[in-house]
């Protein structure tokens, strides 16, 4: 390993770190700049997660950001995460190695010292405690050039702190699940807005899970577009091929419509009566479509009892088709 030997009171030392915009990713940086150090944050982004809480802490506590999508390699790492998922598609122990992983590379080539995150021992009894805390590091490939600043002292001293990069005589020995110790930190630096410690992730969200999982099942490739659209909506399979996704509110309907691909999908939508915007992904054969449109209209105002006419549209084409609603008693068997 090629650690700097340059006394830090000679140059700048200069610190990369994950950040959330959680509060533990604002102490762990203010830990470090109290030290001189230069703190810069790195968050990335996916469809399953977004850097919107990090752009909030690094205006707040001018500290500068850099925002990386990762979605393509995710991905990847997704089809086969060594340490498998969690309670539902959140593969976290993979997850953070393939982040450090990144931020390494980039701590390389743009002239960082070492990283850093806000990870607390034992906070997350699966995803934090010593051993997984270990497993990131082996597998990010940046073994010893990682830094936890809050529980640094529950932990063996790094090569930053062996060799005087960092005090570790500054740094802390938090543990444990209470969020006590990080507030009074808190009230100490000044920090008064922060989000709550709830995760920002959809994996971890049960029916995004199952979605996410269906598309897995019965589609080899998929587009970020196709991921964002299992946020919104009911999802229906109606076959192996043609899945539906069915606005719940008007916020949906626009949401949905939205991501629709013009030259790929299909909406539907139930004419004179308000009801659901339907999008159909990659389009679907005729059966399916008269299948979706009498699901869509069974989401509607239009009565059960009487045939409903569903335009469906394509880009700029459009055309009416006239079904029967089937009540969504009765199409609760296609909801994924």
């Amino acid at each position: 390993m090629n650690t700097t030997q340059a006394s830090p009171a000679t140059r700048t030392v200069k610190a990369l770190g994950l950040c959330s915009g959680g509060l533990d990713s604002i102490l762990s940086a203010l830990v470090l700049r109290d030290q001189g150090i230069a703190v810069t944050w790195v968050s990335f982004e996916t469809p399953f997660f977004s850097a919107d809480k990090a752009r909030a802490a690094a205006a707040a506590h001018d500290i500068p950001l850099l925002v990386r999508d990762i979605t393509p390699r995710y991905l990847e790492m997704m089809k086969a995460p060594p340490a498998g998922f969690g309670k539902n598609m959140n593969p976290c122990m993979d997850c953070h190695s393939l982040m450090f992983h990144v931020a390494g590379e980039m701590m390389e080539s743009e002239g960082y010292d070492f990283l850093f995150s806000g990870e607390v021992m034992g906070q997350r009894p699966m995803s934090q405690n010593r051993s997984a805390l270990r497993y990131v590091e082996k597998h990010s490939q940046h073994d010893g050039r990682i830094l936890r600043p809050l529980s640094a002292k529950c932990l063996p001293p790094t090569p930053m702190e062996e060799s005087g990069l960092v005090d570790r005589e500054r740094l802390l020995d938090l543990s444990g699940r209470t969020r006590k110790p990080q507030m009074a930190l808190a009230e100490k630096y000044g920090v008064k807005d922060y989000p709550s410690p709830a995760g920002g992730c959809l994996l971890t969200d049960k029916g995004y899970s199952q979605r996410l999982c269906d598309l897995f099942d019965h589609q080899e490739t998929y587009t970020p577009r196709e991921l964002h659209l299992l946020k919104h909506g009911r999802h229906l399979r109606l076959t192996p091929a043609v899945k539906i996704a069915v606005g719940r509110t008007q916020a949906e309907n626009t949401e949905l419509a939205t991501l629709v691909d013009a030259d790929r999908d299909l909406v539907l939508k139930v004419m004179g009566v308000p009801g659901p915007t339907v999008v159909i992904p990659n389009g679907g054969d005729e059966a399916a479509v008269l299948l979706a449109a009498s699901i869509c209209a069974g989401y509607s105002k239009a009565s059960n009892e009487e045939p409903a006419q569903v335009q469906v549209a394509s880009g700029s084409d459009h055309r009416l088709v006239t079904v029967l609603p089937l009540p969504p008693a009765k199409a609760k068997r296609y909801l994924i």
